[in-house]
């Protein structure tokens, strides 16, 4: 269940905003690893477990296996505009 009043900082909102990279071209989006993360952000390890652990809680991503891959559900951000 997506957390509504969840507001995400500043990382998370990085975070997010890599989840959504491509959904307005047309190329694949919507998943992402702790690597990828990593490697097209400034944060580091800790602060990206710490970002998807919160954002998961908050229902707005899922982790879809247990090699780290999360995929995108939901910002609710865009549903009150």
């Amino acid at each position: 269940m997506v957390n509504e009043n969840y507001e995400p900082n500043d990382r998370e909102a990085t975070v997010i905003d890599l989840f959504k990279q491509g959904r307005d071209s047309g190329d694949p989006w919507g998943r992402v690893n702790p690597l990828f993360i990593r490697q097209n952000t400034s944060l580091d390890k800790g602060q990206v477990e710490y970002a998807l652990r919160n954002l998961k809680n908050a229902g707005w991503i899922e982790q879809v296996n247990q090699g780290g891959l999360y995929e995108f559900v939901d910002d609710p951000r865009e549903n009150r505009l």
